[in-house]
């Protein structure tokens, strides 16, 4: 497997090809003797020939150590399942619905490792990413709406990284909330600086600096000892009571899964060196699949430990006033007293270096996602540093304003509503992702299974039908019981209503609209395992 043997007398050459902007594609070619390989388009061709031997010995790993080298693109996405959003979404539910809402989570994150994987299968299996085959498919102008609201995506999942550091400085500096939204623009410039170092390294130092906080919630969990009954009764028994009960649990959806994550792995994944041949890519999409399931199991147990520590402390009968009167006002900002009984003084200090590198996770992902949807849509690419400055300008103008005028209880709420946004935007991404992954014309015989298509629709439409008829509901609600004069509440409604018949039109144009562009490229037949490169 993968020796440096002949083929009816010939050598076997190992040839890159660059796919879909930057994909790692390895196709193992028979050459005869005596003749030159094929050139690629590429550059560096003959270096890529000479190289054969290290492609080749690289199959020859066992199987862990093949794995090993795709790690990476899931364990980077599961960042931004850690980020302040979904801290922020994790302790509201628990203080103010107990465990009832854990199902929540449960569903979030399973559903988060079925797209997740299927984004990770498309880049695999086609060399392309999501963004840039939304843009081989769709006409100009639906390209341009969805290239706009993937954007609004990007930007409202960097607002809970600007809070959530803004948040980390208010408790270690005691500074204004509304100064440390300023101060946040700072934090691109360590970001840069870091950069230098490597990637790599600075993803290391932020997952290193979140599991201290997971650590420190996993510590307190074990002192407050929440009931297993009540955990497991409220994993895996659905309820919606209580006020607000499903507004949360549409921001719980909305943090835990974020349509700039689809285009993002999408894109990670062809960092990876993947053969050009079925088992190669069959071998890809499996290591993928196991990585994202590894990173998005332990982003699981930590959302579960905030959810249950929150619950435990904020409904403990011998609770005591000061403490009920925080949880009543829960936010990132306070909840820094859950972590007392494990760290006592030193709680604060702590809670808030973790929570800004839980911010500054975010902003990783969020600069990488923002890049390559602007490269896969519009074919513009944009150096990190001028994108990460723009995403963090636009997301500091509402967070500035609701600091400023509504302190750090607006700037939570906002967190909140930026959950939301995610949450409603969704589709946009999702159902492009579901459609292409199920599409023959884009994947070739590596479409979905008959299973895997009616599981992951399901449980979209179910996400789809949820946001839309909360959309509707809460806005008929506001609609009667507010305080408008009634001339201001139907000139509210001419507006609204039809930007709501839009969004279900549009939903259902992307559901429904076949799919015409055929992306696909059949891969090189297996005629042998010690053809197979890694």
């Amino acid at each position: 497997m993968g020796s440096l043997q002949q083929q009816q007398g010939g050598d076997v050459a190992v040839i890159p090809q660059s796919w879909g902007g930057g994909s790692n594609r390895i196709a193992a070619l028979n050459v005869e003797p005596g003749t030159t390989p094929p050139q690629s388009s590429s550059n560096n061709n003959s270096k890529r020939f000479n190289d054969k031997h290290d492609d080749l010995n690289h199959d020859q790993k066992p199987g862990w150590r093949k794995f090993l080298s795709f790690i990476g693109p899931g364990f980077l996405v599961s960042l931004a399942y850690l980020d302040p959003g979904n801290l922020e979404t994790d302790l509201q539910a628990g203080a103010s619905h107990g465990y009832e809402l854990l199902w929540v989570v449960l569903i979030g994150l399973v559903f988060a490792l079925i797209i997740q994987s299927l984004a990770a299968n498309l880049g695999v299996s086609t060399g392309k990413h999501l963004s840039e085959l939304c843009k081989a498919e769709y006409p100009r102008m639906v390209k341009y709406c969805l290239w706009i609201l993937a954007e609004i995506a990007v930007i409202a999942a960097d607002i809970p990284e600007v809070i959530g550091t803004a948040f980390g400085l208010n408790i270690l500096f005691n500074i204004p909330v509304w100064v440390g939204v300023l101060l946040t623009g700072l934090s691109t410039l360590l970001l840069l600086g870091l950069q230098r170092y490597g990637v790599r390294k600075l993803e290391m130092l932020i997952a290193v600096l979140v599991f201290v906080m997971a650590g420190c919630f996993f510590g307190e969990m074990s002192y407050v000892k929440p009931p297993a009954s009540g955990v497991v009764k409220g994993m895996f028994v659905p309820k919606l009571n209580g006020q607000g009960a499903t507004g949360d649990a549409i921001a719980l959806l909305g943090a835990l899964v974020m349509p700039h994550n689809l285009f993002l792995h999408s894109a990670l994944v062809l960092s990876r060196k993947v053969p050009n041949s079925v088992r190669g890519v069959n071998d890809a999409c499996r290591y993928f699949l196991i990585e994202s399931g590894i990173a998005l199991f332990v982003a699981f147990l930590i959302n579960v430990a905030v959810v249950s520590v929150s619950a435990a402390v904020c409904t403990a009968d011998n609770i005591s006033s000061a403490n009920q009167k925080r949880c009543n006002d829960l936010n990132l900002n306070s909840a820094s007293f859950l972590l007392q009984n494990v760290l006592g003084k030193s709680s604060k200090a702590l809670y808030a270096v973790a929570l800004l590198a839980s911010g500054q996770s975010s902003t990783i992902t969020g600069t990488y996602a923002g890049q390559f949807i602007m490269q896969g849509f519009l074919n513009l690419k944009m150096k990190k540093w001028v994108r990460n400055i723009m995403t963090r300008c636009i997301a500091i103008t509402p967070s500035l304003i609701v600091s400023i005028i509504g302190g750090s209880q607006g700037a939570g709420r906002l967190i909140i509503i930026a959950s939301m946004i995610l949450s409603f935007e969704l589709p946009f991404a999702l159902i492009p992702l579901l459609k292409f992954s199920s599409s023959s014309t884009k994947m070739g015989p590596y479409k979905n299974s008959i299973i895997t298509i009616v599981i992951s629709w399901i449980l979209g439409i179910g996400i789809i039908g949820i946001n839309v008829y909360y959309l509707i509901t809460a806005f008929v609600d506001w609609l009667v019981h507010n305080d408008v004069p009634k001339v201001g509440n139907v000139f509210i409604g001419i507006i609204v209503f039809p930007l709501m018949a839009i969004y279900i039109i549009a939903v259902i144009y992307l559901t429904f609209r076949k799919d015409i562009v055929v992306t696909y490229v059949e891969p090189q037949k297996d005629e042998a395992a010690d053809t197979q490169v890694v």
